[in-house]
């Protein structure tokens, strides 16, 4: 719980230089604590139940009521005079409910993480504040005494960390409290989130919690397995984009694409081999005309002797 060594110097300055206004602490949870001529006057912090939530959750008024009665006091967020006078609950109550929620808030902050602060000057008017103001000397010494006393624990536990889970069915007869653990604890609320839903203070809900778990009635829920990323081997490539600022160039000087290769010659056509040889024409050639012996007329006038039987 490093935030208190980083939070301890930034009150104790508000304090000794008498300021008023508003401490804004950033951080987890973080918070503000307000300041009048340097004494303490309201804290509240995401990480506790403010004085609202204490007085809704104890179910001494119902959440339209509380409505009802904020619309009374003409949108006034801490309506103490309609509490009273509708006898939701008593003055002295209302105090107590007060300081509880500041020590608690200042407890939250400093169990937390604590990352920077900052004075805000007039801001010194909070929607809840005690009717007597802290120091910041008692303050800082009661928020370092509920430290101690949680990291003293046998099963410490940090408001924000552990998510615990009930154990079977106890035994032993339960406190109120030990109950209200036992049915909202679901392995997803921290000890702030069990706060917020039972109506107590952050810091009796860690040290009740540290308990149960030491004797037995909660455990704590095991931490969900990493998530394995594989990566090829040659790693990720990062994916390049084009930078929207740059200028599309116009068409006439965007470059152009390469021309396409010229296609291959076609392989000449074999001729068809024919399945029989063609048939000759006689005399197709002429070579009969060449080569025929030369006809005499002697050969004739011989040839018709004979027909008519005048040879000799």
């Amino acid at each position: 719980m490093s935030g208190y060594s980083l939070l301890a110097p930034a009150l104790a300055g508000c304090g000794q230089d008498g300021f008023t206004g508003a401490l804004r602490v950033t951080g987890t949870p973080g918070g503000t604590v307000h300041f009048r001529d340097g004494l303490v006057v309201a804290a509240e912090s995401p990480g506790a139940p403010g004085p609202e939530a204490l007085l809704l959750r104890s179910g001494r008024i119902s959440a339209e009521q509380w409505a009802g009665l904020v619309e009374e006091a003409g949108g006034a967020q801490w309506p103490v005079a309609e509490l009273v006078a509708h006898g939701h609950a008593g003055d002295a109550t209302l105090r107590v409910v007060c300081v509880m929620a500041l020590h608690d808030a200042v407890f939250a902050m400093s169990a937390g993480d604590v990352e920077d602060w900052r004075r805000t000057l007039g801001d010194s008017d909070p929607f809840a504040p005690v009717a007597v103001t802290e120091t910041t000397e008692r303050l800082l010494q009661d928020t370092a005494r509920r430290i101690a006393a949680v990291e003293r624990l046998p099963h410490p536990v940090h408001p924000d960390r552990e998510r615990p889970l009930p154990v079977g069915k106890p035994e032993s007869p339960l406190t109120p409290l030990q109950y209200d653990l036992l049915t909202h604890a679901d392995g997803r609320s921290t000890a702030r989130d069990l706060a917020f839903r039972t109506g107590r203070s952050v810091y009796t809900v860690t040290v009740e919690v540290a308990r149960m778990l030491a004797d037995g009635l909660l455990e704590c829920a095991p931490e969900p397995p990493p998530v394995r990323i594989r990566t090829p081997p040659a790693g990720v490539r990062p994916r390049v984009r084009e930078r929207p600022d740059s200028p599309t160039p116009p068409p006439s000087e965007r470059p152009r694409p390469p021309a396409p290769a010229p296609a291959p010659p076609a392989p000449p056509e074999t001729p068809p081999t024919p399945d029989t040889l063609p048939r000759r024409e006689p005399g197709a050639s002429g070579i009969a005309d060449v080569l025929a012996p030369e006809r005499s007329a002697a050969g004739w006038k011989w040839f018709f002797r004979l027909r008519n039987g005048s040879a000799g």
